[in-house]
Protein backbone atom coordinates (compact mmCIF):
# COMPACT_ATOMS: atom_id res chain seq x y z
CA UNK A 1 0.00 0.00 0.00
CA UNK A 2 2.52 2.55 0.87
CA UNK A 3 5.02 1.98 -1.99
CA UNK A 4 2.04 1.37 -4.82
CA UNK A 5 3.23 2.01 -8.30
CA UNK A 6 7.05 2.98 -6.68
CA UNK A 7 7.67 -1.06 -5.44
CA UNK A 8 11.17 -1.77 -6.96
CA UNK A 9 10.96 -5.36 -8.56
CA UNK A 10 12.15 -7.03 -5.18
CA UNK A 11 14.19 -5.24 -2.54
CA UNK A 12 17.69 -7.65 -3.23
CA UNK A 13 20.61 -7.87 -0.17
CA UNK A 14 22.96 -4.81 -0.20
CA UNK A 15 25.96 -6.80 -0.74
CA UNK A 16 26.54 -8.83 -4.25
CA UNK A 17 29.55 -11.45 -3.63
CA UNK A 18 31.49 -12.53 -6.46
CA UNK A 19 33.41 -15.77 -6.42
CA UNK A 20 35.09 -18.30 -9.36
CA UNK A 21 37.13 -21.23 -7.96
CA UNK A 22 35.54 -23.55 -6.62
CA UNK A 23 37.25 -23.84 -3.06
CA UNK A 24 36.30 -19.96 -2.73
CA UNK A 25 32.99 -20.58 -4.45
CA UNK A 26 32.08 -23.41 -1.53
CA UNK A 27 33.50 -21.20 0.89
CA UNK A 28 31.21 -18.40 0.04
CA UNK A 29 28.13 -20.42 0.24
CA UNK A 30 29.22 -21.83 3.62
CA UNK A 31 29.78 -17.85 4.63
CA UNK A 32 26.15 -17.22 3.72
CA UNK A 33 24.32 -19.76 5.47
CA UNK A 34 26.66 -19.09 8.68
CA UNK A 35 25.83 -15.13 8.48
CA UNK A 36 22.16 -15.50 8.08
CA UNK A 37 21.93 -17.68 10.87
CA UNK A 38 24.06 -14.81 12.89
CA UNK A 39 21.99 -12.19 11.73
CA UNK A 40 18.77 -13.74 11.26
CA UNK A 41 18.07 -13.16 7.31
CA UNK A 42 20.35 -13.84 4.26
CA UNK A 43 22.38 -10.59 4.19
CA UNK A 44 24.34 -11.04 0.74
CA UNK A 45 23.99 -13.05 -2.42
CA UNK A 46 26.88 -15.45 -3.93
CA UNK A 47 27.44 -14.87 -7.31
CA UNK A 48 29.20 -17.87 -9.39
CA UNK A 49 31.42 -16.65 -11.70
CA UNK A 50 32.04 -17.90 -15.10
CA UNK A 51 33.20 -14.95 -16.80
CA UNK A 52 36.50 -14.33 -14.79
CA UNK A 53 36.15 -17.98 -13.59
CA UNK A 54 36.21 -20.24 -15.94
CA UNK A 55 40.05 -21.37 -17.32
CA UNK A 56 40.09 -20.81 -21.31
CA UNK A 57 39.08 -23.90 -23.35
CA UNK A 58 37.50 -25.00 -20.48
CA UNK A 59 34.13 -23.19 -20.19
CA UNK A 60 31.82 -25.83 -20.39
CA UNK A 61 33.31 -27.86 -17.40
CA UNK A 62 33.47 -24.35 -15.50
CA UNK A 63 29.43 -24.22 -16.53
CA UNK A 64 28.87 -27.72 -15.48
CA UNK A 65 30.66 -27.17 -11.94
CA UNK A 66 28.67 -23.68 -11.54
CA UNK A 67 25.11 -25.46 -12.45
CA UNK A 68 25.99 -28.46 -9.70
CA UNK A 69 27.16 -26.06 -6.88
CA UNK A 70 23.88 -23.90 -7.04
CA UNK A 71 22.20 -27.66 -7.00
CA UNK A 72 24.29 -28.20 -3.80
CA UNK A 73 23.28 -24.97 -1.97
CA UNK A 74 20.74 -24.82 0.88
CA UNK A 75 17.30 -24.22 -0.26
CA UNK A 76 17.46 -21.31 1.80
CA UNK A 77 20.53 -20.01 -0.05
CA UNK A 78 20.50 -17.24 -2.58
CA UNK A 79 23.10 -18.35 -5.49
CA UNK A 80 23.31 -16.43 -8.64
CA UNK A 81 25.49 -17.26 -11.54
CA UNK A 82 27.53 -14.40 -14.40
CA UNK A 83 27.37 -16.04 -17.42
CA UNK A 84 29.99 -15.05 -20.22
CA UNK A 85 29.04 -11.76 -22.55
CA UNK A 86 26.21 -13.41 -24.87
CA UNK A 87 28.88 -12.18 -28.08
CA UNK A 88 31.78 -14.95 -26.34
CA UNK A 89 31.32 -18.40 -27.85
CA UNK A 90 30.54 -20.01 -24.12
CA UNK A 91 27.56 -17.88 -23.88
CA UNK A 92 25.20 -20.14 -25.41
CA UNK A 93 26.12 -23.24 -23.60
CA UNK A 94 26.28 -21.00 -19.64
CA UNK A 95 22.99 -20.23 -20.44
CA UNK A 96 21.37 -23.61 -21.39
CA UNK A 97 23.68 -25.83 -19.04
CA UNK A 98 23.23 -23.16 -15.69
CA UNK A 99 20.03 -22.10 -16.19
CA UNK A 100 18.63 -25.48 -17.99
CA UNK A 101 20.18 -27.56 -15.21
CA UNK A 102 19.38 -25.26 -12.44
CA UNK A 103 17.66 -22.21 -12.98
CA UNK A 104 14.84 -23.27 -9.82
CA UNK A 105 17.45 -22.77 -7.70
CA UNK A 106 19.32 -19.19 -8.97
CA UNK A 107 18.02 -15.98 -7.90
CA UNK A 108 19.41 -14.33 -11.02
CA UNK A 109 21.63 -14.48 -13.58
CA UNK A 110 24.10 -11.54 -14.02
CA UNK A 111 25.18 -10.63 -17.98
CA UNK A 112 28.33 -8.87 -18.12
CA UNK A 113 29.44 -6.21 -21.07
CA UNK A 114 25.44 -5.63 -21.91
CA UNK A 115 25.57 -2.82 -24.87
CA UNK A 116 22.02 -2.72 -25.62
CA UNK A 117 18.29 -3.89 -25.05
CA UNK A 118 18.97 -6.13 -28.10
CA UNK A 119 21.12 -7.71 -26.01
CA UNK A 120 19.11 -8.28 -22.98
CA UNK A 121 16.37 -9.75 -25.39
CA UNK A 122 19.15 -12.39 -26.50
CA UNK A 123 19.58 -13.35 -23.05
CA UNK A 124 15.64 -13.63 -22.66
CA UNK A 125 15.72 -16.04 -25.46
CA UNK A 126 18.16 -18.17 -24.69
CA UNK A 127 16.32 -18.19 -20.74
CA UNK A 128 13.17 -18.99 -22.92
CA UNK A 129 15.31 -22.23 -24.41
CA UNK A 130 16.67 -23.43 -21.04
CA UNK A 131 13.21 -23.67 -19.82
CA UNK A 132 14.08 -20.42 -17.43
CA UNK A 133 11.77 -17.51 -18.63
CA UNK A 134 11.28 -16.39 -15.09
CA UNK A 135 14.69 -15.67 -14.28
CA UNK A 136 15.73 -12.24 -13.31
CA UNK A 137 18.16 -10.47 -15.47
CA UNK A 138 21.03 -8.40 -14.11
CA UNK A 139 23.39 -6.47 -16.46
CA UNK A 140 26.61 -4.94 -16.39
CA UNK A 141 27.02 -2.04 -17.93
CA UNK A 142 30.94 -1.33 -18.76
CA UNK A 143 31.34 1.12 -22.10
CA UNK A 144 30.40 4.96 -22.39
CA UNK A 145 27.91 3.50 -24.67
CA UNK A 146 25.70 1.64 -22.86
CA UNK A 147 26.12 4.05 -19.77
CA UNK A 148 24.20 6.21 -23.35
CA UNK A 149 21.49 3.45 -23.32
CA UNK A 150 21.20 2.35 -19.39
CA UNK A 151 17.34 3.89 -19.06
CA UNK A 152 16.70 2.13 -22.07
CA UNK A 153 17.92 -1.07 -20.66
CA UNK A 154 16.88 -0.50 -17.00
CA UNK A 155 13.30 0.21 -18.50
CA UNK A 156 13.40 -4.05 -19.64
CA UNK A 157 10.90 -5.36 -17.69
CA UNK A 158 13.29 -8.82 -16.61
CA UNK A 159 16.10 -6.70 -15.70
CA UNK A 160 16.24 -6.55 -12.08
CA UNK A 161 19.53 -4.40 -11.36
CA UNK A 162 22.19 -2.75 -13.05
CA UNK A 163 25.81 -2.94 -12.08
CA UNK A 164 28.79 -0.30 -12.95
CA UNK A 165 32.02 -2.52 -14.81
CA UNK A 166 34.72 0.00 -13.72
CA UNK A 167 37.60 -1.40 -14.59
CA UNK A 168 36.50 -1.84 -18.30
CA UNK A 169 34.45 1.40 -18.49
CA UNK A 170 37.32 3.11 -17.94
CA UNK A 171 39.63 0.84 -19.84
CA UNK A 172 37.16 1.74 -22.70
CA UNK A 173 38.49 5.31 -22.86
CA UNK A 174 41.80 4.21 -24.44
CA UNK A 175 43.87 6.48 -21.55
CA UNK A 176 41.17 9.89 -21.79
CA UNK A 177 40.74 8.03 -18.07
CA UNK A 178 43.67 8.10 -15.95
CA UNK A 179 44.97 4.65 -14.17
CA UNK A 180 43.99 6.86 -10.97
CA UNK A 181 40.42 6.45 -11.78
CA UNK A 182 40.47 2.66 -11.15
CA UNK A 183 41.16 3.04 -7.22
CA UNK A 184 38.82 2.88 -4.32
CA UNK A 185 38.95 6.88 -4.10
CA UNK A 186 40.09 8.21 -7.70
CA UNK A 187 36.71 6.35 -8.92
CA UNK A 188 35.06 8.81 -7.01
CA UNK A 189 36.69 12.14 -8.14
CA UNK A 190 36.81 11.63 -12.41
CA UNK A 191 33.94 13.75 -13.47
CA UNK A 192 33.49 11.01 -16.64
CA UNK A 193 33.55 7.70 -14.10
CA UNK A 194 30.85 9.99 -11.68
CA UNK A 195 28.43 10.75 -14.38
CA UNK A 196 28.37 6.80 -15.29
CA UNK A 197 27.65 5.81 -11.96
CA UNK A 198 25.38 8.42 -11.59
CA UNK A 199 22.99 8.19 -14.91
CA UNK A 200 23.51 4.29 -13.81
CA UNK A 201 21.41 4.85 -10.19
CA UNK A 202 19.24 7.47 -11.93
CA UNK A 203 17.80 4.78 -14.24
CA UNK A 204 17.41 2.50 -12.14
CA UNK A 205 15.26 4.38 -9.78
CA UNK A 206 13.86 5.72 -13.19
CA UNK A 207 12.56 2.49 -13.53
CA UNK A 208 12.09 0.54 -9.73
CA UNK A 209 15.48 -1.20 -10.40
CA UNK A 210 18.47 -1.92 -8.31
CA UNK A 211 21.50 -0.18 -9.15
CA UNK A 212 24.47 -2.06 -7.95
CA UNK A 213 28.18 -0.44 -6.99
CA UNK A 214 31.26 -1.73 -8.69
CA UNK A 215 34.11 -3.43 -6.85
CA UNK A 216 36.83 -2.14 -4.62
CA UNK A 217 40.08 -3.69 -5.62
CA UNK A 218 42.24 -2.66 -2.75
CA UNK A 219 40.38 -5.92 -0.70
CA UNK A 220 43.18 -5.80 2.49
CA UNK A 221 42.43 -1.94 3.03
CA UNK A 222 39.43 -1.80 4.84
CA UNK A 223 39.09 2.03 5.63
CA UNK A 224 39.05 2.35 1.94
CA UNK A 225 36.72 -0.69 1.78
CA UNK A 226 34.28 1.37 3.85
CA UNK A 227 34.86 4.99 2.36
CA UNK A 228 34.25 3.77 -0.94
CA UNK A 229 30.46 1.81 -0.03
CA UNK A 230 29.55 4.87 1.89
CA UNK A 231 30.14 7.53 -0.56
CA UNK A 232 28.21 4.99 -3.54
CA UNK A 233 25.18 4.86 -0.91
CA UNK A 234 24.87 7.73 0.39
CA UNK A 235 26.16 10.22 -2.13
CA UNK A 236 25.40 8.21 -5.59
CA UNK A 237 21.85 6.24 -5.07
CA UNK A 238 23.24 3.03 -4.89
CA UNK A 239 21.53 0.24 -3.00
CA UNK A 240 23.73 -2.83 -3.72
CA UNK A 241 27.33 -2.82 -4.14
CA UNK A 242 29.61 -5.64 -5.00
CA UNK A 243 32.35 -8.03 -3.03
CA UNK A 244 35.39 -9.67 -4.54
CA UNK A 245 36.86 -10.59 -1.05
CA UNK A 246 35.10 -12.06 2.02
CA UNK A 247 36.49 -9.17 4.40
CA UNK A 248 34.44 -7.01 2.15
CA UNK A 249 31.37 -8.06 3.00
CA UNK A 250 30.93 -6.76 6.31
CA UNK A 251 31.95 -3.07 5.56
CA UNK A 252 29.80 -2.90 2.47
CA UNK A 253 26.27 -4.20 5.01
CA UNK A 254 28.24 -1.71 7.58
CA UNK A 255 27.98 1.27 5.31
CA UNK A 256 24.34 0.07 3.96
CA UNK A 257 23.00 0.19 6.56
CA UNK A 258 20.70 2.50 8.25
CA UNK A 259 21.51 4.13 11.79
CA UNK A 260 20.54 2.74 14.46
CA UNK A 261 18.88 5.92 15.71
CA UNK A 262 17.40 5.73 11.92
CA UNK A 263 15.90 2.79 12.64
CA UNK A 264 14.62 4.06 16.32
CA UNK A 265 13.16 7.26 14.51
CA UNK A 266 11.60 4.93 11.65
CA UNK A 267 9.78 2.31 14.32
CA UNK A 268 8.40 5.37 16.03
CA UNK A 269 6.87 6.82 12.38
CA UNK A 270 6.03 3.90 11.16
CA UNK A 271 3.94 2.43 14.39
CA UNK A 272 2.41 5.71 14.77
CA UNK A 273 1.55 5.59 11.31
CA UNK A 274 -0.41 2.11 11.61
CA UNK A 275 -2.32 3.25 14.73
CA UNK A 276 -3.54 6.46 12.49
CA UNK A 277 -4.74 3.91 9.60
CA UNK A 278 -1.83 4.99 7.65
CA UNK A 279 -3.78 8.92 7.85
CA UNK A 280 -1.09 11.85 8.00
CA UNK A 281 0.14 12.05 11.42
CA UNK A 282 2.28 15.12 13.19
CA UNK A 283 5.58 13.71 14.78
CA UNK A 284 7.54 15.51 17.38
CA UNK A 285 6.13 18.69 15.46
CA UNK A 286 6.78 17.39 12.18
CA UNK A 287 3.81 16.47 9.80
CA UNK A 288 4.18 12.85 7.98
CA UNK A 289 1.81 11.14 5.45
CA UNK A 290 2.81 8.41 2.87
CA UNK A 291 5.30 9.79 1.49
CA UNK A 292 7.45 9.94 4.10
CA UNK A 293 5.76 6.46 5.29
CA UNK A 294 7.49 5.46 2.20
CA UNK A 295 10.93 6.60 3.07
CA UNK A 296 10.79 5.94 6.89
CA UNK A 297 9.51 1.84 5.97
CA UNK A 298 11.95 1.40 2.73
CA UNK A 299 14.75 2.55 5.82
CA UNK A 300 13.46 -0.37 8.28
CA UNK A 301 14.05 -2.83 5.35
CA UNK A 302 17.31 -1.95 4.72
CA UNK A 303 17.74 -2.23 8.34
CA UNK A 304 16.30 -5.78 8.25
CA UNK A 305 18.10 -6.97 5.06
CA UNK A 306 21.70 -6.06 6.64
CA UNK A 307 21.02 -8.04 9.71
CA UNK A 308 20.02 -4.71 12.45
CA UNK A 309 18.29 -5.03 15.26
CA UNK A 310 14.98 -3.97 15.15
CA UNK A 311 12.63 -2.65 17.91
CA UNK A 312 9.69 -4.79 19.26
CA UNK A 313 7.06 -2.44 17.54
CA UNK A 314 7.98 -3.18 14.27
CA UNK A 315 9.32 -6.58 14.33
CA UNK A 316 6.40 -7.91 13.83
CA UNK A 317 5.77 -6.72 10.40
CA UNK A 318 9.63 -8.65 9.56
CA UNK A 319 8.80 -12.42 10.63
CA UNK A 320 10.43 -14.46 12.85
CA UNK A 321 13.90 -13.68 10.97
CA UNK A 322 14.26 -10.32 12.45
CA UNK A 323 16.74 -9.69 14.44
CA UNK A 324 15.84 -9.35 18.13
CA UNK A 325 17.84 -6.34 20.49
CA UNK A 326 20.60 -7.49 22.22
Amino acid sequence: MLLGAQAQTGFLPVCDHYSGVEARMRKSLQLQAEMAQELGTCVFDVTLDCEDGAPVGFEADHARLVASLALEAAPTARVAARVHAVDHPAFANDVAMIAGEAGHRLCHIMVPKVESVDDVLQVERALERASAPGLPIHVLIESPAAVHRAFEIAAHPRVQSLSFGLMDFVSAHGGAIPAQGMTSAGQFAHPLVVRAKLEIAAACHAHGKVPSHCVVTEFSDTVAMQAAARRAAQELGYTRMWSIHPAQIRPILQAFAPQQDDIENASKIIAAAAQADWAPISFEGVLHDRASYRFYWQTLERAHHTGRALPPSVRPWFGASAVVPS
